[in-house]
């Protein structure tokens, strides 16, 4: 039920981008400092929207791999942390009496 609503949204997402690139077909010229570059509308918004997924990613691949570096660090400790309450369950207990 979740992939019919989800295929149903991006079919819609889909049929509206057309029809805003069918609305909208004059090129638009944007100007660089090496050159000039001349674009439908439609193309600079997705050119826009996948650069944008991109830095997107690269931040949040940062953000991942240093809690993955985390994440082994405190399982590290966690197995010496096991491995020294294993030996210390071995010793025999004293009594202070």
């Amino acid at each position: 039920m979740k992939r019919l609503f989800a295929l149903l949204i991006g079919l819609i997402v889909v049929a509206f981008g057309l029809s805003f690139a069918m609305l909208n077909p004059a090129p638009i010229a944007l100007d660089f400092y090496l050159g000039r570059l001349s674009l439908p509308v439609s193309l600079w918004l997705v050119l826009a929207l996948a650069l944008g997924a991109v830095i997107g990613m690269l931040a949040a691949a940062g953000i991942l791999m240093r809690q993955r570096w985390q994440i082994k660090r405190l399982r590290r400790e966690a197995s010496r942390h096991r491995e020294e309450l294993s030996e210390l369950r071995k010793l025999p207990i004293r009594n202070a009496h």
